[in-house]
């Protein structure tokens, strides 16, 4: 007993090494990525409540080519890592190519949406004129770099697949580098440039999509990339790529949808309520959402690699593993920022009234915190078995169900106001565990992920020669 339990410690802590050598370049990354976009919203604060609004409006919009970039990035990095682990690099390499093409292809309608209909967008939502006026510029430049957009996200998670985690951290660490500078730069309009305010928010935001983007692609046709750039020809990687990425890409827009009548309901609770959203939001995102993220990457690359070498107990163990690393870490930070969520959040707003709720926002998430860590790297590791369903399940429910059936029930109905909004928070990402984790214990999932595999050549089929494949 002792003996196994020995050898238990010691297989945990060799993967949990592994999975903090693999997250941490991406956990910088993403820290760096949070990082410019709490400069955004630090910056607009610095003008008005209504800038700050009028950026996370504008950013809900923006975060459907994010969500439809990381939906094909994901089917990128999970045939990516199979395919390193199975040595099949001719599939890998038609399957990032392709994952490529597809996400430049799908940035294009984003592009025309930002050129004719940026401010109609805005809108909609109900937002006053000023509003409106700040939020439509915004959304109109960050728009027009889509494609670039999603060739950095995919290109990104196409070489984050191979095991090589530092070369994305060190042009998306440059390139966030670039942004924050020009943020501050334009906005201001120190030295010799113009003051943009809003604008210039988005002006170097699209500076630094479209910089990064160029770097990945010459990084992936250079001969220091395991990657190659091929012809496309494979039919059963293209309906694979979709396959595995539709469910994340409809998990993305289900977050999009629910974000609209969730800001509507906040708005009616003042705009000042709806401006602390997005602040205690951000504070999250900026804290501890890094980390997590690092965490699932590192969850789906080990995962998808082990079911490459043929190996699924590994896989299951692996993210069982990397699950409870993102918990004990992730959950410390969360303890931390629910007791400094008065102080920081006045780094974003000097206004008493959105200070006050932005706290009690940012309490919510910090509570929520373990939760999100769990859903994620779960979530990571169905992904690496080429499983994208359950997470689009998840958020789908979770979102109607609870973040906004309790806020509008509660909330408006009953008269329990913002409060209602806290605890929708939280009780979504509990269901959602409720739903992932069922599914991850179930194991059907590392079947899927291995059937894939030999549908495309990737593992050897019964009867094949195993030397052969």
């Amino acid at each position: 007993m002792t003996t196994s339990r020995t050898a238990l410690r010691a297989r945990v802590l060799a993967l949990w090494r592994r999975v903090f050598s693999l997250s941490w370049p991406v956990m910088t990354e993403q820290v760096l990525r949070t990082l410019m976009r709490t400069t955004d919203i630090v910056v607009a604060g610095l003008f008005s409540p209504a800038a700050v609004t009028a950026v996370g409006l504008a950013d809900i919009y923006g975060r459907l080519p994010l969500w439809l970039g990381l939906g094909v990035g994901d089917g990128a990095i999970a045939l990516s890592s199979q395919d390193t682990g199975s040595g099949q690099t001719a599939n890998r390499n038609e399957a990032i190519t392709q994952a490529l093409l597809l996400g430049v292809v799908m940035g294009i309608p984003f592009a025309l949406l930002g050129l004719v209909g940026s401010y109609a967008a805005i809108a909609v939502l109900g937002a006053d004129n000023e509003t409106v006026r700040l939020g439509g510029q915004y959304l109109a430049v960050i728009l027009l770099t889509a494609p670039a957009f999603h060739v950095t996200l995919i290109a990104a998670r196409s070489i984050q697949g191979t095991g090589d985690t530092r070369t994305p951290m060190y042009i998306n660490a440059c390139a966030n580098a670039l942004n924050i500078v020009l943020t501050v730069t334009l906005a201001f309009g120190l030295g010799p440039f113009p003051e943009l305010s809003i604008l210039g928010i988005a002006v170097a935001t699209a500076v630094g999509d479209v910089l990064a983007a160029t770097a990945f692609v010459l990084v992936i046709v250079s001969p220091w990339s395991e990657l190659r750039l091929v012809r496309p020809s494979e039919w059963v990687i293209t309906k694979q790529l979709v396959v595995v990425s539709a469910p994340r890409v409809a998990e993305g827009v289900t977050e999009l949808v629910a974000e609209f009548p969730f800001n509507a309901i906040l708005l009616t609770f003042g705009t000042e309520v709806n401006a602390a959203y997005h602040i205690g939001r951000r504070v999250y995102q900026q804290v501890a959402a890094p980390l997590a993220r690092g965490y699932g990457v590192a969850a789906n690359v080990l995962v998808g690699q082990a079911l490459g070498r043929g190996d699924p107990d590994e896989a299951y163990f692996d993210g069982l593993a990397a699950a409870a690393l993102a918990m004990v870490t992730i959950g410390a930070i969360g303890v931390a920022l629910f007791a400094g969520a008065d102080e920081i959040v006045r780094l974003f707003t000097s206004d008493p009234t959105t200070v006050a709720y932005a706290a009690d926002f940012a309490r919510a998430y910090a509570v929520a915190t373990v939760l999100i860590a769990l859903y994620v790297v779960l979530s990571g590791s169905l992904r690496g078995g080429s499983e994208t369903r359950p997470p689009f399940v998840a958020k789908l429910t979770g979102a109607v169900v609870f973040l906004l059936g309790v806020t509008y029930v509660f909330g408006v109905g009953l008269g329990y106001g913002v409060v209602a909004a806290y605890v929708a928070i939280v009780a979504d990402f509990a269901w959602r565990n409720v739903v992932i984790g069922g599914v991850y214990l179930r194991k059907n999932w590392l079947e899927r992920g291995a059937s894939m595999m030999r549908d495309r050549g990737s593992l050897p089929t019964e009867g094949d020669d195993p030397e052969r494949a």
